[in-house]
């Protein structure tokens, strides 16, 4: 039987958040998430990828069906993260978070805010492997697009190894979630997950 939660109408990051809690009180091998935006089918997809699930999206009318199947022995003992819990020991390099929410670094001139911003990122490669992960929020999802002074550099991270997460409800507000041309379109709980992990974050 296929387990069916309808989203639709729910705010970012609840469509997730319902599924999660959903897996946590059942083995569950056949789901459906009704949603009725990208962002919200962009997440829900990618966490149930995460839990071991084969993921299709179907659109009905205005409502987009996340379907997810999974083999009943990966139903057992997985976490309900969004995201794997690593330890220390899994690496001798730091986990080093930064969250951008602006496209600006300080208030008073707003051209200057914006050059130490993109001097910042050009610069964020010195970290090295201790930069684990760059979370875009609010005005700062502007440089996921297309028009984005630091595209080459964020391209350049990806290339590293850093994971780029863009706020999907952010993108679908400001209009913008069909200018996105990297990162991953995430929600809140995989960004308080990654607070979690992170040893340290930087916010700006």
């Amino acid at each position: 039987m296929t387990k069916k939660i309808d989203a639709r109408k729910l705010e970012c990051p609840a469509p997730v958040l319902e599924t999660k809690k959903y897996l946590e009180q059942e083995d569950v091998t056949k789901i459906d998430v009704l949603v009725d935006n990208d962002a919200a089918a962009e997440n829900v997809s990618r966490f149930l990828n995460f839990q071991g699930f084969e993921v299709s999206v179907a659109l009905d009318g205005g409502t987009l069906i996340v379907s997810g199947r999974r083999d009943p022995g990966k139903a057992k003992n997985r976490e309900t993260t969004s995201e794997p819990v690593k330890t220390k020991e899994d690496s001798d390099s730091q986990k080093i978070l930064v969250i951008l929410s602006s496209q600006q670094i300080g208030k008073g001139d707003d051209t200057l805010g914006r050059k130490l911003m993109v001097n910042f990122v050009k610069t964020l490669k010195e970290m090295g492997p201790d930069l684990w992960r760059l979370v875009l929020l609010n005005h700062g999802v502007k440089f996921s697009t297309k028009d984005s002074q630091i595209l080459e550099e964020l391209k350049e991270l990806k290339a590293l190894g850093v994971v780029i997460l863009v706020c999907g409800a952010c993108l679908t507000h400001l209009g913008l979630m069909d200018d996105k041309v990297i990162g991953e379109t995430t929600n809140m709980l995989d960004t308080v997950t990654s607070m979690q992990i992170a040893d340290k974050v930087i916010h700006l």
